[in-house]
């Protein structure tokens, strides 16, 4: 079982922390998505955590997790901290596999959301 795990950086804005699961929803429910599990998780300032996600895909199964940080550019979040805060929980679920992968960074798909909202 695959699982994926979106993480942001987490907020005390209530809505923003929202948005997160709104969008593991929505994933969860596009016909293009091949993971068996899509769950959301904060940094830091809200829950989940990403320990707490971690566990509900243990637990439900999962074997195999992808960690996508859910920002726009790379930086120290999701070169450094997002890694290291995985490999930690990882840690605690003997036999798990997973990866990082790149934040959202530049894309067509981006410019064409972007030239979207700024043409009023």
């Amino acid at each position: 079982m695959k699982a994926l795990i979106l993480v942001d950086h987490g907020s005390k804005v209530e809505e923003a922390n929202d948005l997160l699961e709104k969008i593991a929803e929505k994933l969860r429910d596009h016909p293009d998505c091949k993971f068996d599990m899509v769950e959301h998780s904060h940094m830091e300032l809200a829950l989940p955590s990403i320990e707490d996600a971690f566990s509900k895909c243990f637990n439900n199964g999962a074997k195999k997790i992808i960690v996508h940080p859910y920002f726009l550019v790379p930086g120290r979040h999701s070169k450094s901290d997002i890694p290291r805060m995985a490999e930690e929980a990882a840690s605690k679920f003997p036999g798990i596999q997973y990866q990082v992968s790149e934040p959202l960074g530049i894309h067509e798909k981006i410019l064409e959301v972007v030239l979207e909202r700024v043409s009023g």
